[in-house]
């Protein structure tokens, strides 16, 4: 979504209310329909671009400090963005899971500006990168096109995480949610962290979930993504993200350095494999290959216009859109395509 056209609204009507309820908490409301939990839209509270109280007792709780390195990976199927930091080993922890409010498209990395898709892949965002006075509150650019997709010819501009609900090709996390997000990483980068990656994922990529996406013409295209999500969740550290190959390749260490044309044939590499990952690759590529074998259950998507958290659903569903868009967001913007939201995006069989 280009983030400077868009939305016209005058920044003025922006309030920096005081106080923030962290919008994970809103995770909880999917429950809703079992009649467990009910909520409604005064539980949301108001946006403030600060890192909340509970936020800070958890960061204490987990060893981070405020200033520590931050990584932050999305996960469309799921529709929801997760914020992990360092803790005192130096290794990455879970601080918080936020739920997505709309993104656009379907599952699948953005090729062509206009497509409304939200990107897939490995990026990097530099202070310079962070909006505070954004149209949609605030945001963070994602470097859509990175390297390795501007070498294939893709295209578009100004790809966010952003306030209020209204998606072409961004991930909209209301006010509330983008502004502990904002806070959090912009912490961090002025705590001496340069840039922090953003790791955009279709889905928690576990070879279940890769065998059930197994007819998607994407597929192979994921397999790449799968590699540095592997390599994070064995490790705990930030993977090191290369291109060559037309591909990304995760934690490469090449003769000669990086090649430059990310389209160019591999160079000979001379890293030492970290057992760690190469215990988990071999793992979960023995564990695909059976599920591949096997007539298993696959996702059709069915997407009218990408997703929306089950949370948010909820609200959606209970208030209409013009009451969420309200309370979720202090500019006058709609939540985008609402009947597409509310649809069931999968059919299984």
């Amino acid at each position: 979504m280009n983030d400077t056209k868009l939305c016209r609204s005058p920044l003025d009507r922006l309030s920096r209310l005081r106080g923030v309820v962290p919008a994970a908490m809103m995770i909880l409301i999917a429950t809703a329909t079992s009649g467990c939990v009910q909520t409604a839209l005064d539980d949301l509270g108001d946006a403030a671009p600060q890192i909340s109280t509970k936020t800070m007792a958890e960061m204490r709780k987990k060893k981070m400090s405020p200033q520590s390195p931050v990584l932050v990976r999305t996960f469309k199927e799921e529709s929801e963005l997760e914020v992990w930091k360092q803790d005192a080993t130096g290794r990455y922890r879970l601080l918080k899971s936020f739920p997505i409010c709309r993104w656009s498209g379907k599952l699948g990395p953005k090729k062509t500006d206009g497509d409304r898709q939200a990107p897939e892949g490995f990026y990097s965002v530099s202070k310079s990168m962070l909006n505070p006075r954004s149209q949609y509150y605030l945001s963070f650019n994602l470097g859509y096109p990175n390297r390795l997709e501007s070498a294939l010819g893709y295209s578009g501009t100004a790809l966010m995480v952003h306030g209020a609900c209204s998606s072409a090709g961004c991930y909209a996390m209301t006010d509330q949610g983008v502004g502990e997000i904002y806070a959090i990483v912009n912490a961090s980068l002025g705590g001496g962290q340069t840039s922090f990656q953003v790791q955009a994922l279709p889905f928690r990529m576990t070879a279940k979930n890769m065998a059930e996406h197994r007819s998607d013409p994407n597929f192979a295209f994921w397999k790449t993504l799968k590699s540095g999500y592997d390599a994070f969740e064995a490790t705990r550290t930030e993977p090191r993200i290369s291109a060559c190959g037309g591909k990304y390749v995760v934690n490469a260490e090449f003769q000669g350095g990086d090649p430059d044309d990310p389209l160019a044939a591999c160079p000979a590499r001379i890293d030492t494999p970290d057992p760690a990952v190469a215990a988990r690759i071999k793992t979960e590529d023995a564990e695909l290959a059976a599920l591949l074998e096997k007539d298993g259950p696959s996702h059709l998507t069915a997407y009218v216009d990408g997703g929306m958290h089950p949370s948010f659903r909820v609200l959606l569903k209970q208030n209409g859109p013009k009451r969420l868009a309200e309370k979720i967001s202090n500019i006058d913007y709609p939540v985008s395509q609402p009947d597409a939201a509310l649809a069931d995006p999968y059919e299984k069989e």
